[in-house]
């Protein structure tokens, strides 16, 4: 079947490029965040297409006076790959790995328009791959950019403008997750007993600071490493390292959630430290991670879109569907022989399953 899509110079394979491999969990997404400077807001989003599945869904996320507004929608995409809309959700890519805009037009009492542009040329990752038992659980790649973000978000009638200064991070990530509707017949044997992930993309004055790991139960590191990235930079301006660490964490009682931590950076001149005070915590089920209803790539419909409010407060930590967040963080960042310097970034963290070095 041939696409929109099959007009640009984007093919990979012999086949056209409604035709997505073989594995079902191949997928396609977008994300978003961003947080005003004195952290009284944050929104994020996703945007995700499932070619195998042949559906798309998006999620829109804004955090204010307590409760995470979020904006839900899905549709079939009738295996057209390069429309960037689902329902009132649209993306628009003004300069490839540079400038996007995310539209939400009026809908459920939401809408917004908000332009990221990145500081610097965007990192990739390592790339992804994690086996359990003969399948592929994970193999995706990532591109990962701070970014500068402009424009205003609207709830329930009520528009705020981003304030100069406003800031977040977006990424771009493709290849083989667990989507949709759970596979009925689980590998065997299944290898993979617990998930650990923590990511932290941090903006700072003149730079960008990113680190990642997986773990496995046990603590031992299959992918990991950190970034400084000068703002400007090109793809070639970066500094990256191994054996970057985050230590002194700390879980809060009765959640798999860190008060703080300190990330360590090995760098020529001396270890770098950043410390991490978390201060507002973001449900990622807002924006479909986890999320019972509105788990990515499963089948709603043609098209549905659904609006949810959750009370921060009144929400259960513990519970399965809330542990995976990001927590917006006061950072201060020291650098052997320098002055310390402060910044705002998010401490993503999934703990799934047993963690022995945190005694979970």
């Amino acid at each position: 079947m041939l696409t929109k899509a099959d007009d640009f110079p984007i093919h990979q394979t012999a086949e056209p490029i409604a035709y997505a491999g073989t594995d079902r969990n191949f997928y396609d997404r977008y994300f978003f965040n961003g947080y005003q400077p004195d952290g009284t807001e944050f929104f994020a989003a996703a945007f995700g297409v499932y070619p195998q599945l042949n559906v798309a869904d998006a999620h829109f996320s804004v955090i204010r006076n307590g409760i995470e507004h979020c904006l839900h929608a899905s549709k079939v995409i009738h295996m057209e790959r390069l429309d960037l809309s689902c329902g009132p959700i649209r993306i628009e890519v003004i300069e490839p790995l540079q400038k996007l805009k995310l539209i939400v037009e009026p809908s459920n009492g939401f809408a917004a328009e908000i332009v990221f542009e990145g500081r610097s040329f965007p990192i990739e990752e390592p790339r992804f791959t994690r086996r359990n038992g003969p399948r592929a659980f994970m193999d995706y790649t990532r591109l990962t950019q701070n970014v500068r973000c402009t424009g205003w978000i609207e709830v329930d009638g009520v528009r705020k403008e981003l304030a100069a200064g406003t800031v977040g991070t977006r990424d771009r990530s493709w290849g083989i997750r667990p989507i949709g509707a759970p596979d009925p017949q689980p590998p065997v044997p299944m290898t993979i007993t617990g998930f650990f992930w923590q990511w932290t993309p941090l903006n700072f004055a003149d730079r960008s600071v990113f680190f990642h790991i997986n773990a496995d139960p046990d603590g031992r590191p299959w992918n990991t490493r950190a970034v400084i990235a000068p703002d400007g930079a090109g793809h070639d301006g970066f500094y990256e390292t191994e054996g970057a660490a985050m230590d002194e964490v700390a879980l809060i009682p009765g959640t798999r959630h860190a008060k703080g931590g300190t990330l360590s950076i090995p760098l020529a001149q001396g270890a770098a430290s950043i410390r991490f005070e978390p201060f507002l915590t973001f449900l990622m089920r807002g924006i479909g991670y986890g999320a019972p209803a509105w788990r990515h790539g499963g089948y709603k419909g043609d098209l549905v879109v659904e609006r949810e409010d959750i009370d921060l407060a009144a929400a259960d930590m513990a519970a399965p569907e809330n542990v995976h967040i990001q927590a917006l963080s006061r950072v201060t960042l020291n650098l052997p022989g320098e002055a310390p310097v402060t910044g705002m970034g998010v401490f993503e963290q999934l703990i799934a399953g047993p963690y022995r070095p945190y005694g979970v």
